[in-house]
Formats: C-alpha cells, structure tokens, sequence
C-alpha cells in the first residue's frame, strides 16, 4: 500500500472542516487560507481549494465580499454565514466524536 496516497486521503476527507474552521476566526482571502493549511501541513493547492469554497458558498456555509487591493485587482474575502457556523458546531461535535473512536480502537 502507498502511505503517501493514504495519507493525502485522510488529509483531504478534512479539508473541508479545516477551512471552515480557518474562516471560523476571521474572514480570509484564499491564498491567506492556503498559507495557514499549509503551514499546518494540511496542503492544498487553489486548484483543490476554489471548488469546494465555491461548493460550500453554494450551500450557505459562506459568503464573500470584494475588497480593493493596493497590490492589483480587488480581493474576494470569504466568511462563515450563521448557518456556516451552525454547521461547523455540528463539525466540531462529530471530529471529537472521531478522534474519541478511533483512540479507543488505537488504545484496545
């Protein structure tokens, strides 16, 4: 088995709460996402990270607003909706749900 492609699996099946979790703190550009998922060796390029913004824009989890740069074209700054939050409360619930799981079946 290819540990490498395992491990890319487990990262991305928590992409999606991880960037709900980075604009849970503050609205972001995305390359601002980018930087801080990569920091925490949660990698992701725009080409994975611009559809499932979009995916979750469309279900209501976030909005966006336009803000003029000095550095080039306007910037589009994403933020969490009140059902966004909603949703990343139920998130949190099933995570610590997870971890508590499989650290049972780690620990047996």
């Amino acid at each position: 088995m290819d540990l490498e492609n395992t491990k890319a699996q487990m990262r991305k099946g928590i992409l999606e709460y991880c960037i709900l979790s980075v604009l849970s703190r503050s609205s972001c550009y995305a390359s601002d996402i980018i930087k801080e998922l990569k920091e925490v060796k949660v990698i992701v390029v725009e080409g994975t990270l611009y559809p499932i913004l979009t995916r979750q824009k469309n279900a209501g989890l976030l909005s966006y607003r336009w803000e003029e740069s000095q550095q080039g074209p306007p910037r589009k700054y994403y933020e969490l909706t009140d059902d966004g939050r909603t949703y990343l409360v139920e998130l949190d619930r099933s995570w610590l749900e997870l971890v508590e799981s499989v650290s049972q079946i780690r620990t047996r």
